[in-house]
């Protein structure tokens, strides 16, 4: 059995190197620099390639070998790349992508500028763009504190894999699972895809905290009043809750607000001392999907009447509308003196 993986970025190599311990993984790439480096020189993003590893720059080639694919590219691309793959999909591959994004698409291709308050309804998820964009059936999401490096390491991690049908998560398992990467089972794909979204923006100000050194009681205030965001936010949008409690929530929550290895919290620790976030995006060698997405939240906080405090001061550090010192200043200002005010019903505003 040949597994795919699409994308040869810092995750999706490892994540192929995981798989590799057991049998042939090809990875489909469009750069044929990559493809090169890893048959030559069986290395990328800094990793070493297993010997079971193969990339190719044929899409057509790469759909008829795997059943079994995960893709694992940009949100702001993930469309584009479903639709190359759609012609040579069909409705028996299984599709489990890694990507920790959301895109925003309003209606008469109108074009969103990045601020304004927008819909619940205009979110789509990367398993909706699969259904929408091809003809595959069993669409699944993997999601966890799975940081690439760590992972290339061969440290000890766990992911959750969810799906509505059983034999995706099977799937899964069979490719995944061994005796240093754990995966549990969800049935809840949708909560699990906002939790491994939203987790992005509380690490991005993780990492203002730590580059101000602020030290362990500023983190754990973070961790946990950015859950609350998180909380509110992904029950506006009709998650569930329970699954912001396990790996994929509140896990992957502490590990990328806690490790110099999460691009997004790298980008707060660069905001902290002085960068912006244009300077920094213009140096990132991949995507950093927290910046998106905090516009994101923040726009929908707009349209929900949300009180989301750490994600509207992070939204106007990007916008350019105030230094960090001001930030947070008005964050610790806050008049929101609520401790757990999450596990109420979301007002019936949400439903507008």
């Amino acid at each position: 059995m040949i597994y795919g993986i699409i994308g040869a970025g810092s995750f999706g190599i490892a994540l192929a190197n995981v798989i590799a311990e057991k049998t042939k993984v090809l990875v489909f790439t469009r750069r044929p620099d990559v493809a090169t480096n890893i048959k030559t020189l069986r290395r990328n993003r800094n990793q070493n390639v297993h010997e079971n590893i193969e990339a190719t720059l044929d899409i057509e080639r790469f759909c008829g070998e795997c059943n079994l694919i995960f893709p694992v590219v940009p949100s702001s691309d993930f469309r584009n790349v479903m639709r190359l793959a759609a012609p040579h999909l069909k409705p028996y591959h299984q599709l489990i992508h890694g990507t920790k994004g959301l895109q925003v698409e309003l209606p008469n291709q109108q074009k969103w500028d990045g601020n304004s308050a927008i819909k619940k309804d205009y979110i789509k998820t990367m398993s909706q763009i699969i259904l929408e964009e091809t003809n595959v059936l069993r669409v699944g999401c993997l999601s966890g504190p799975n940081l690439a490096l760590e992972m290339a390491q061969k440290h000890p991690c766990a992911t959750v894999i969810a799906s509505k049908f059983d034999s995706v998560i099977d799937a899964g398992y069979e490719a995944l699972h061994s005796h240093r990467f754990r995966v549990y089972r969800s049935h809840d794909i949708f909560s699990v895809e906002l939790a491994g979204v939203f987790k992005n923006i509380m690490a991005i100000a993780a990492g203002i905290s730590a580059g101000l050194d602020f030290g362990e009681n500023a983190k754990a205030m973070l961790i946990t009043r950015g859950f609350r965001e998180i909380i509110h936010l992904a029950k506006t949008l009709g998650a569930n809750p329970n699954a912001f409690l396990g790996v994929a929530g509140i896990g992957d929550l502490i590990a990328t607000c806690s490790s110099n290895l999460s691009r997004n919290f790298s980008v707060g620790q660069r905001l902290a001392k002085g960068e912006t976030i244009n300077d920094i995006k213009n140096t990132m060698t991949e995507t950093v999907e927290g910046i998106n997405t905090t516009l994101l939240a923040h726009a929908l906080a707009k349209q929900y009447r949300l009180q989301l405090p750490i994600t509207t001061a992070l939204t106007r550090l990007f916008q350019n509308e105030c230094d960090v010192p001001t930030a947070l200043n008005e964050l610790l200002q806050h008049p929101n003196d609520e401790d757990v005010d999450f596990l109420a019903t979301p007002t019936s505003s949400a439903a507008n």
